[in-house]
């Protein structure tokens, strides 16, 4: 309906997911019903992220009654309800309910079985069973499969280290948009006139094009019949493809872009068929009416025979007979993650369905714990009697004992906490510790996927709350809640020997430089780091150990490309170049100069001594701009308009005029070209007209900017149109005289790096202005802080409209506001799906980190939830450097050296040879070179000792020398090796 078409989308809870989904599949969201049966920790995990996600209504079903190992599994049911005997689906809803107030979560406890009337199903869009046996799951996918429209069906199911997921979407299912990517605008190097036409990109770009596909193009000279049309494509090279005949058109002259066509695809489903080990699984439920018991090997055997028609995994089938009443809380998290997407597609028709099926073990985790005995499996009558099943008593204990250090607090954060919480990681009895850092406030944004927060927690601390909940779950975690960052600057608190008392160490963080630096100490520390992260639907994870595997910074992605000063300074091409000169113009204006502006009154404390010092002809450092900041300073609301409306004239009227006055239309370059060329375009200067709501927005919004850094009042009435108006009719604008000549290369200084003389009459003018400044107390300003997410403060109104003028004026296409606001804030898009996923699988590398399991158990991921893909690999393994003969060293080595109070530079040379039996060449510390032989007076050194050389602090126990090593050959170079750790005292201590 077109109503529902029309709701608001709440951007302040959505904006992340809007990112990934887009509003047509949020709004298809907002009205489609779902019934989820089954609220073990499977059924939970899904129930999370569809209400986080934001469909219209969901029913939870459930039958049976909270029991003491729920706990272990489902992190909605407290001891209470156990001890209350409540139904699971009571103690669940009103949490799930809570987690997003746009979201409608009814409940059902009524028996669904093979008697059941299934009519009822037919007022939801998509039906999804866990926990059901499979003659009740084809008895309701058929039954789904058979209505008109068809009523997509999820069955999903965990039994100990095995999970599955199957998906039936009906005969045909339309998909608007299978992969989810953002096709790129391409730029064209050259079309041939002929049958067929080839089109060639500029710069040899892969256009990323498969054949088949079709493309769009716009803003071609010459051949002008192309655009706006759609051409199917086949591919000749990485960067070429034909189009068909081109030999009736006119010949291309320059310039052009193409962009893929998205086109829908339509999938065909099949109701449920299955495969051996769980097909067998589900055959001796229905034989015996359970479920294989732990630790039995008859009922081990049975499984294998049921499976001896087909070629599968005996082992496989052992450990899943043996597990099968377990669970493993991570696995049902990452298969949760992938089955709610699915969820998300089935109403939505974004992204590719499963066809149709998904397997997923975790058979490394238990295959290293077959030799227990029975015992190690056995319910003890607590939470952990799921997860006991699985990994065994040692190994729980193991968890208890666990001190973990986590990295960041957000949605990778939260999901972790909850992973935590379930295994017992870090209990205060067992004297294990989760340790936590984030210094971040929780903001609405983040209630949408960091499902620990709620309303009532906005602008408190993420880690503190986080910890809070995570108690909530499981009250004998130790949790410990910082609200540092960790970095250089929180070395001291985070220092060698916070390191020393940790087990292993996580991150939750959404930057790379971050991750970097944690690495780095994990390295020098000899601790594992389990990295993960996740940017809309794709994830992927990192597992670091100690000896075994490469290290994250091993590994160095390039970095992001810079966008070339010229081109945002005068030839834009894309959007993202007005909308980085937007934010540019932002930072620059409002957070930039007025605060050098503050930093010089702070160095300066008293204006009247820098009156004199002026006064006296002294010239002072940034004195310049200061002052000019203080002529130009409004000092009432009409000001500010007037100001905002000369800044409009300046940026899209003069800027376009003296751009054309300098390289009129018809420019050529030396060799012939036309200087207006793709990617280059030329500009239209912009008239001022008030009645566009795009030159009102941009007046306002600069005005208000303004107002703020000058910390001037202006009220409601001081926004309207006719307020606005009637300041605008008195400002005069002055007449434009171009420049002669301009500089327009990249070596334009940047124009806060020059130096402008001052005239003795501007001295003059500017000791007037201070004198009055000081009279009128008026030397405050107060720089912003670019902030995203609040619509009413028009920093994104700026930016917004800046941008879409800027963009106007050199005919680009324009962005919206939604679209501007992730480029200019650099936002991540994030769905909660892929964040539960990356996190589940995470812990289930945890487990084995923490079994001390050997290289080949490990397993890096990634995945895309939008195709769907999951690919598991094995870790980068460590490389071994030669020093020479048989002597190695990786990155996690470090050679040691005790010295004491007397021990010179030459007694630690020696130490090293003799110990390692390699000849020291060169020492240096840090940035500081101790010992290079060929500088001069170095040699004067080796007599003295280490203490006076490296001069350390009172406190300092040892520090980390870098050394080199004589090669074999002379005149070959200096040899690497590790790093050298010096001990000032022979026992280690402190001096």
């Amino acid at each position: 309906s077109m109503a529902a078409d029309l709701m608001e989308i709440d951007d302040s809870l959505y904006s992340r997911q809007r990112y990934v989904l887009g509003d047509s599949a949020m709004h298809q969201m907002a009205q489609s019903s779902v019934f989820l049966s089954g609220m073990g920790g499977l059924g939970l995990e899904i129930a999370k992220n569809i209400v986080l996600a934001g469909v219209k209504a969901v029913t939870l079903h459930d039958t049976k009654q909270c029991e003491m190992w729920d706990l272990g599994s489902n992190f909605f049911i407290r001891k209470e309800d156990v001890l209350s005997q409540r139904r699971r689906v009571e103690a669940v809803s009103p949490r799930v309910a809570e987690l997003n107030p746009y979201v409608h979560v009814d409940m059902c406890s009524s028996a669904l079985d093979d008697n059941t009337d299934l009519s009822f199903l037919r007022k939801y869009q998509c039906v999804i069973l866990t926990e059901a046996r499979l003659s009740l799951q084809k008895r309701v996918n058929e039954f789904c499969h058979s209505q008109q429209p068809p009523i997509r069906f999820i069955g999903c199911d965990a039994y100990g280290i095995c999970v599955r997921v199957f998906c039936d979407f009906g005969e045909e299912f339309e998909v608007s948009d299978p992969t989810g990517e953002e096709p790129k605008e391409i730029f064209i190097q050259s079309i041939t006139q002929d049958n067929p036409g080839v089109v060639t990109c500029m710069d040899n770009q892969p256009h990323g094009l498969q054949t088949g596909q079709s493309v769009v193009f716009r803003e071609v000279s010459g051949m002008e019949e192309l655009n706006g049309t759609a051409r199917q494509v086949s591919v000749l090279s990485p960067h070429s493809f034909a189009i068909g005949d081109t030999s009736q058109l006119q010949p291309y002259a320059h310039g052009g872009f193409f962009v893929l066509v998205k086109t829908p695809k339509t999938y065909k489903f099949a109701p449920l068929q299955i495969h051996a080990a769980m097909l067998a699984l589900d055959t001796f439920q229905e034989q015996h009416s359970r479920l294989p018991n732990i630790g039995c090997l008859q009922d081990a055997e049975a499984l294998v025979k049921l499976t001896e028609e087909t070629p599968v995994n005996t082992e496989l089938v052992r450990c899943l007979s043996r597990t099968a009443r377990g669970t493993l809380p991570p696995l049902a998290a990452a298969v949760g993650g992938l089955a709610s997407q699915e969820v998300l597609k089935a109403i939505t028709g974004k992204f590719a369905p499963l066809q149709q099926w998904l397997y997923l073990d975790a058979i490394e985790v238990v295959k290293p714990l077959q030799s227990l005995s029975a015992e190690e499996f056995f319910p003890r009558g607590d939470r952990y009697d799921g997860l006991r099943a699985c990994i065994g008593e040692s190994m729980c204990l193991e968890l208890h004992k666990l001190r973990v250090f986590m990295v960041g607090c957000g949605a990778i954060g939260c999901e972790m906490l909850k992973n935590f919480a379930l295994l017992g990681v870090g209990l205060a009895k067992s004297s294990g510790e989760v340790c936590i850092t984030d210094p971040d406030l929780i903001e609405k944004s983040n209630l949408n996927r960091q499902f620990l927060f709620r309303p009532h927690h906005i602008q408190k601390p993420k880690s503190t709350t986080a910890a809070e909940a995570t108690r909530d779950i499981n009250p004998d975690l130790q949790v410990d809640a910082h609200l540092n960052k960790v970095c250089p600057a929180t070395e001291s608190i985070y220092s060698d020997s916070f390191f020393s008392c940790l087990n292993l160490v996580v991150t939750a963080l959404d930057n790379v430089e971050a991750r970097r630096y944690v690495d780095s100490r994990c390295v020098s520390n000899q601790r594992p780091l389990l990295d993960s992260g996740t940017m809309g639907t794709k994830g992927h994870t990192e597992i670091i150990v100690p000896n075994l595997t490469e290290s994250y910074n091993s590994h160095r992605d390039p970095p992001e490309e810079e966008i070339p000063f010229c081109t945002l300074k005068s030839f834009p091409s894309v959007i993202e170049h007005t909308i980085q000169w937007a934010r540019d113009k932002f930072e620059n204006a409002f957070v930039h100069k007025p605060s050098m502006y503050s930093l010089f009154w702070q160095t300066h404390s008293s204006a009247e001594v820098v009156l004199q010092r002026m006064q006296a002809g002294e010239s002072l450092e940034g004195s310049f701009q200061v002052i000019k900041l203080l002529s130009r300073r409004p000092s009432q609301w009409e000001q500010c308009i007037t100001i905002a409306r000369l800044k409009f004239e300046k940026y899209f009227k003069r800027k376009a005029l003296q751009l054309l006055h300098s390289f009129p239309l018809d420019t050529r370059l030396k060799d012939g070209s036309l200087f207006w060329q793709s990617p280059k375009r030329p500009p239209t200067p912009i008239d001022f007209d008030l009645k566009d709501s795009l030159h009102f927005t941009f007046i306002v919004s600069t005005a208000r900017l303004f107002a703020g850094i000058y910390n001037i009042p202006y009220s409601e009435k001081d926004l309207s149109e006719e307020e606005v108006t009637r300041i605008l009719s008195a400002v005069k604008i002055p007449e434009y005289r171009p420049l002669e000549k301009v500089k327009t290369d990249e070596t334009a200084k940047k124009p806060d790096q020059m130096k402008l003389p001052v005239s003795s009459e501007e001295e003059r003018e500017a000791i007037i202005q201070l004198e009055e400044a000081i009279a009128a107390d008026r030397l405050q300003m107060s720089p912003l802080q670019f902030e995203k997410d609040d619509d009413s403060n028009g920093h994104m109104d700026f930016v917004t409209s800046a941008s879409s003028l800027r963009a106007r004026m050199y005919s680009i296409e324009p962005a919206d506001r939604l679209k501007t606001k992730r480029i200019a804030g650099k936002i991540i898009p994030a769905i909660a799906t892929a964040t539960a996923a990356v996190a589940g699988l995470v812990a289930l590398e945890l487990i084995k980190v923490v079994g001390g399991y050997g290289f080949e158990s490990f397993k890096n991921c990634f995945f895309n939830l939008a195709i769907p893909v999951v690919v598991l690999t094995e870790p980068a393994p460590v490389k071994r450097t030669p020093i020479r003969n048989n002597i190695y060293f990786s990155i996690w080595d470090c050679w040691t050296i005790f010295g004491h109070e007397d021990f010179t530079l030459s007694d630690f040379m020696n130490a090293v040879r003799e110990k390692y039996g390699i000849e020291p060449t060169m020492v240096v510390h840090g940035v500081k070179m101790l010992y290079v032989p060929v500088m001069p007076g170095h040699s004067k050194r080796l007599k003295l000792t280490m203490q006076k050389l490296i001069k350390p602090s009172v406190d300092r126990r040892y520090v980390d020398l870098t050394v080199s090593f004589a090669p074999e050959a002379d005149g070959d170079e200096d040899l690497p090796g590790p790093p050298v750790r010096y001990y000032f005292s022979p026992d280690g201590e402190t001096p």
